[in-house]
């Protein structure tokens, strides 16, 4: 048996599944594609999390089109994070092209143009459904991680929220909670004081700092009515394919601290909502963050720490998560441990630095007979990757370095008409899109203010008027004569008197 027969059996045997999965593509050895050497992921494995990364153009973004397209085939409705808005060709069946069918022959596999279900989303000014959430859903945990906030000023966030709840205050949106943080420091703090301890204005303040930073982020675009329902990330189509929900996000990279505060959120929402699941036979949903070193930039530790434990405790739900990104080091190390699927493509060495991450990211896969994996990773092609999954017994696969397929949708955006189109054409726009602004914290507590204010003034109306008075007594007792020795006379006696018993 030759090098490459017994590469070809390893690859076969490596990626063999009994139950239903996704096909990338297909082996590569010495730098040529091995046709019919398919390289799989199992479905039931795809709630182990994975890692698609690589440098600039070597194309992550398309083999995360691919990933999502066949996903959403076999009736897995997906998320994606769409950062630079080159996701919406999803929407279109690609035009083909004479390349793309000499890589799918070179694989083996047939090549298909086709559309798929597509709905916009969006948590900025950008057109599309729009994702809410309330102040009171974060809870003052989450809220208190996401602002970086000290132990006491947690204590005086865990307050507002147990006084909102208290006296049925809703939190809504972030002037309600600017709102409540005013009113504990001014008009009610002896109310709240001799409720629930002191409150700091040192403290308040510094948390009210925090709060603008994320209003001036666009936080108020995304905290408040209605609420976003996740089930509606869950849906098929009238074929049964799985919905693909695109996330616009292309006016968000220099927000951060938002974007942070949104996933954070939803992955909080998703864990909360969604039923145990266990091993099943495919995911429930699975999420790619593209870009996704945003949502660790400036994170805090608490935070930090608050994502690893989503990702540790959500594949329990049945979801997937899959983080796309330029270099693996982009990932925190204990969020990197738990990703179980690896798609790498090429790294650039251009410095003594690059060398370095290069070997840094060879360690991440496991060592192969058939490849030098540094020197590998420097020489793949636009297209091409090494793979490294999970089978379906939790053991890691063959390291293959991959000639992924080709996107069967189109590999371009949608036109500005097309997408007014797409976005018109939901029934989900016409259920988020209406903003809904009830009586909350803001209006109750300026009600309540309102009074309090009116009855101060009542207050001091009558001191004022009882003032008044007694100076006009005083005056009148000076003008007149008679009163002020009836007066004095009076005053006189009853010292006398005193003085008159002592005697």
């Amino acid at each position: 048996m030759d090098r490459k027969e017994a590469f070809f059996n390893h690859i076969i045997e490596g990626y063999q599944t009994k139950g239903d999965s996704l096909v990338l593509g297909s082996a590569m050895l010495d730098g040529k594609t091995i046709k019919d050497a398919f390289v799989k992921i199992p479905l039931k494995t795809l709630n182990r999390h994975g890692l698609i990364a690589g440098a600039t153009g070597t194309g992550k973004t398309k083999s995360l089109q691919v990933m999502a397209e066949n996903l959403s085939e076999k009736g897995i409705p997906v998320l994606l994070m769409d950062i630079k808005g080159d996701l919406s060709g999803l929407a279109q069946a690609s035009e083909g092209h004479q390349k793309i069918d000499e890589r799918h022959a070179a694989i083996g596999l047939p090549f298909e143009a086709k559309k798929f279900p597509l709905e916009i989303l969006s948590i900025s000014e950008q057109n599309g459904v729009r994702l809410r959430a309330t102040i009171s859903e974060f809870g003052p945990v989450l809220l208190s991680r996401i602002l970086d906030l000290s132990e006491t000023q947690s204590g005086i966030v865990s307050i507002i929220f147990k006084y909102c709840d208290d006296h049925k205050l809703p939190l809504l949106d972030l002037k309600d909670f600017k709102k409540v943080l005013q009113f504990a420091t001014e008009e009610g703090k002896d109310e709240i004081q001799t409720e629930y301890g002191r409150i700091s204005s040192a403290s308040t303040g510094a948390i009210l700092r925090k709060i603008v930073e994320i209003d001036q982020q666009g936080g108020d675009l995304f905290f408040g009515e209605r609420s976003f329902e996740v089930k509606d990330l869950v849906r098929k189509d009238e074929n049964g394919n799985g919905i693909i929900s695109v996330l616009r996000l292309t006016d968000i990279q220099d927000k951060p601290k938002l974007f942070s505060t949104f996933m954070l959120q939803l992955l909080a929402e998703v864990y909360a909502t969604f039923p145990e699941q266990g091993d099943s036979d495919k995911p429930e949903l699975v999420i790619f963050i593209d870009e996704a070193h945003l949502i660790f930039k400036e994170a805090s530790k608490a935070l930090l720490s608050q994502i690893e434990s989503i990702v540790k405790l959500i594949r329990s739900k049945g979801i997937g998560l899959f983080f796309v990104t330029q270099n693996p080091k982009d990932v925190p190390e204990d969020v990197l441990a738990q990703l179980g699927l690896k798609i790498q493509h090429a790294l650039r060495a251009f410095t003594a630095k690059d060398r370095k991450a290069i070997k840094l990211a060879a360690e991440n896969y496991p060592d192969s007979e058939y490849y030098d994996v540094d020197e590998t990773l420097t020489q793949l092609g636009i297209g091409e990757a090494f793979v490294s999954v999970l089978n379906e017994k939790g053991r890691p696969t063959p390291l293959a370095a991959t000639l992924m397929r080709a996107p069967m949708s189109r590999m371009d955006v949608l036109t500005k008409s097309e997408l007014k189109q797409l976005i018109d054409n939901s029934r989900l726009y016409y259920k988020y899109n209406d903003v809904i602004d009830r009586d909350s914290a803001y209006e109750i507590l300026n009600e309540k203010i309102e009074k309090i204010n009116e009855q101060e003034e009542v207050e001091e109306r009558k001191k004022e008027a009882s003032r008044t008075k007694n100076t006009a007594s005083r005056r009148s007792t000076r003008m007149n004569p008679v009163i002020k020795v009836v007066t004095s006379a009076t005053f006189i006696r009853g010292v006398l008197g005193i003085l008159k018993r002592v005697l």
